[in-house]
Parts: C-alpha cells; sequence; structure tokens
C-alpha cells in the first residue's frame, strides 16, 4: 500500500487518451508518402518521447537527409483530421478515476512529451483541464523522458515530494523516468506491452485505469 501520497502524475498519450494508434497510423500513412516504412519496433521506441528526440530517433533511423519538419508538419495536421472527424478518444476508466480523485486531497497534473499545442488540443476538446492542478509538456523541458527531469519540475512546481509522487505511465520511457526520478511507477501498458526489465522498475502494472482507481480505493480504505 501507499502511504503519504502527495501527488498523481499522469501521463497523456496511450494513458488519458488512446491517440497512440492515431499516432502511428498518421506516421505510417506520411512516411509511405516519402517513400519511407516505419518500423513498428522503431515506431515503439519514440514513444513517450519529446520532439527534439523523436528528431534524433529519426535522423539516426532515416538518415540525416530526412525531412523531419515537413514530415512532422504533415503528420500533425493528418491527426487533427483524425480528431477533428471522430473526437478525443478517452482510455477505459479515466473519467471515473478522474472523479474518484477529486473527492481525496491530492493535487494532480499532466505531464506529457506532447508539445503545449498538441496538447492544450487534446484536453481542451475532452473537457478535463479542470481536474489538474497543472499541466507540464514537451517543449517547455530540456530533456526528454526516461530522464526524470518533466516529472520532479512538475513536483517541484507543486511543492510535493518525489518519493509520495504516483506517476501514471504507459511507455517504457516514461516508467523509466519516473523510476529515476524515486517516485512510483505504475504502468497501464498501451501498444507495447512491457518486458521483465521494465517490470522491475514499476510499482504496479495494470490492464487499465479501472484497475488504478480500485487499487487506490483499496489504499485509501486501509
Amino acid at each position: 500500500m501507499i502511504n503519504n501520497l502527495e501527488l498523481i502524475i499522469f501521463d497523456m498519450d496511450g494513458l488519458m487518451f488512446d491517440s497512440e494508434k492515431i499516432a502511428y497510423k498518421a506516421w505510417k500513412e506520411v512516411l509511405i508518402k516519402y517513400d519511407y516504412t516505419l518500423r513498428l519496433d522503431f515506431y515503439h521506441s519514440m514513444i513517450g518521447s519529446n520532439l527534439k528526440r523523436i528528431r534524433e530517433l529519426c535522423i539516426k533511423e532515416y538518415g540525416y537527409d530526412f525531412p523531419f519538419e515537413q514530415i512532422k508538419k504533415e503528420r500533425y495536421a493528418l491527426t487533427n483530421q483524425m480528431i477533428i472527424k471522430n473526437g478525443v478518444p478517452f482510455k477505459k476508466g479515466l473519467i471515473e478515476l478522474l472523479e474518484f480523485l477529486q473527492s481525496l486531497n491530492l493535487k494532480k497534473a499532466v505531464a506529457t512529451s506532447s508539445g503545449r499545442d498538441r496538447a492544450n488540443m487534446f484536453l481542451d476538446r475532452s473537457n478535463v483541464s479542470h481536474y489538474f492542478d497543472y499541466i507540464l509538456c514537451g517543449d517547455e523541458i530540456s530533456k526528454s523522458k526516461p530522464d526524470p527531469e518533466i516529472f520532479l519540475t512538475v513536483c517541484e512546481i507543486l511543492d510535493c515530494n518525489p518519493y509520495h509522487t504516483i506517476v501514471l505511465e504507459d511507455s517504457e520511457a516514461g516508467v523509466l523516468a519516473a523510476h529515476a526520478g524515486n517516485m512510483i511507477p505504475i504502468m497501464i501498458p498501451d501498444i507495447k506491452k512491457p518486458d521483465s526489465t521494465i517490470l522491475t522498475k514499476t510499482f504496479q502494472c495494470f490492464k487499465s485505469l479501472i484497475d488504478v482507481k480500485q487499487y487506490l480505493c483499496n489504499c485509501f480504505k486501509s
């Protein structure tokens, strides 16, 4: 069980929203247009990374002549079209968990590797921004997950102890970042299942946010 909990940090893509599948489809369609292929394991390596790290990974994968800025622009446009057409897909149990946490004396934050514009689009369209005390984005920090900078910055701003902070993550990079920051990583895997090494870095691993809510209910009953 968890004692003296002060803060819960939510990742966004793949954790709050079922957006990784949308992103994968957009990446794949745009890359095909430019005669590139997208290996699934390479896409997995980008999950949880901010734009700077994604650019570095793409250059390493495709070479220095890779037109990253143009592909990024088209990928964002295609993603936006998909979201406008189909809406923002919630992950199972998100609203139930957020409503439950409203009844507790805990701070809540979002720490996403996505840039501010993209994060605002998702959070505003889904009408969940009001649940959170703070939102920090990948273009507002210098280091990408798996570096713990983004999580430690949230703790500092909200004056919370990292040791008393849960981080909810779907990605390996996010789990490693939370572990490196001496926080409490709880993993809800999305499109990539964790290997045994990642599982050793997690405090708990659940199938859905519904399971997270039930676990926290039990924690606060005891």
